[in-house]
């Protein structure tokens, strides 16, 4: 596998991000070999508390919460997926699959030894993290899932499908104004060509707005140019950004979608998961509104947890509420 590599350069004072990087070596599953980046913070013994990102950002994120979950003695290490962040960056779109990011992160997992982690996952570091989760249970103690899901489309009709994929492979790019439109005000009739938008908008616009993106989706605070030029960093051209343009087509709409018997089959491990799990959504989340509902009905662990609704914050929490956010984990940790 061809891989770009961010020159570390392009890493240097980034506001409100002092950690030091720590790399792994994981097999591409082309013969060849990836390098992950993760952020390694707090004591040495504490609990680990593993934060996963989504799309399009990396570990910066989590900037505003690390310093509150060392200082309550909590280990944190967040890693940034393949194609994002400090780690390695495959050079085309076709190489970015939800089944090789579950792969690469499980081979970070177990090359790491983690253990007794608490998970938390946001975005696709949800799609992934809860698969990590279910497929490695003994190496985690809870859960916390915040904007987040783990889709299993059910039957669809075929005049969906036929729309579908007619929108994907016919239709013009759709602009960000009619993406953000559509994910606004989705149709209950095709939620499946609602979310479309964002999956063909993001796979073919050559060079994403990165840092705007993510501005554009938190609530409660600006970025400021140097942060978003933070989120821009790992990023030196456009051939650097085949990560956040093909994950959001890797979500699975529908039910011959590769990822889907992969998901069911962590769902049946779901459904008997006894060990915590937070639900933390935000009030004001376009994308995963009502994600947390199956998390509540189905997962026995969810049963009398201190689950809350975040009021305000995005879709990125941990940027517009970060600091309540950071204190519903511990608060969550050091109760069970």
């Amino acid at each position: 596998m061809k891989v770009l590599r961010t020159p570390d350069a392009r890493f240097e004072n980034l506001p409100g991000y002092p950690f030091e990087p720590h790399y792994t070596d994981v097999p591409d599953g082309d013969s060849g070999s990836l390098r992950i980046h993760h952020v390694d913070e707090g004591p040495a013994d504490g609990e680990i508390v593993l934060c996963m990102h989504g799309q399009p950002t990396w570990s910066y994120l989590y900037r505003y919460m690390i310093p509150i979950l060392t200082d309550a003695g909590l280990r944190v290490l967040a890693p940034d997926l393949v194609g994002f962040g400090r780690s390695d960056k495959p050079s085309t779109r076709e190489q970015v699959s939800y089944q090789r990011q579950v792969d690469w992160l499980t081979a970070w997992l177990i090359q790491n030894d983690v253990q007794g982690a608490t998970l938390v996952g946001q975005d696709w570091g949800g799609l992934i993290g809860l698969r990590l989760a279910a497929e490695n249970p003994d190496r985690f103690s809870r859960i916390v899932v915040a904007n987040t899901g783990l889709p299993t489309p059910g039957p669809v009709s075929k005049e969906r499908v036929d729309a579908l994929r007619d929108f994907w492979e016919n239709k013009p790019t759709p602009t960000l104004p009619e993406v953000m439109a559509a994910l606004s005000n989705p149709d209950p009739a095709s939620p499946e060509i609602t979310f479309a938008h964002w999956q063909k908008w993001t796979w073919e616009t050559e060079d994403l707005p990165v840092g705007m993106m993510i501005a554009g989706t938190i609530d409660g605070r600006t970025l400021s140019p140097e942060e978003m030029a933070a989120y821009d960093a790992p990023f030196p051209d456009a051939s650097f950004k085949m990560g956040p343009r093909a994950m959001p087509r890797q979500v699975p709409l529908l039910p011959d979608d590769p990822s889907n018997e992969p998901n069911k089959a962590a769902w049946e491990v779901l459904k008997k998961w006894d060990k915590p799990l937070l639900c933390s959504f935000s009030s004001n989340d376009p994308v995963s509104s009502g994600g947390d509902k199956r998390f509540l009905a189905d997962v026995p662990g969810a049963k009398g947890q201190p689950h809350r609704t975040i009021e305000g914050g995005g879709h990125f929490l941990q940027e517009g509420r970060g600091e309540e956010f950071a204190g519903a984990i511990v608060d969550f940790v050091k109760s069970t």
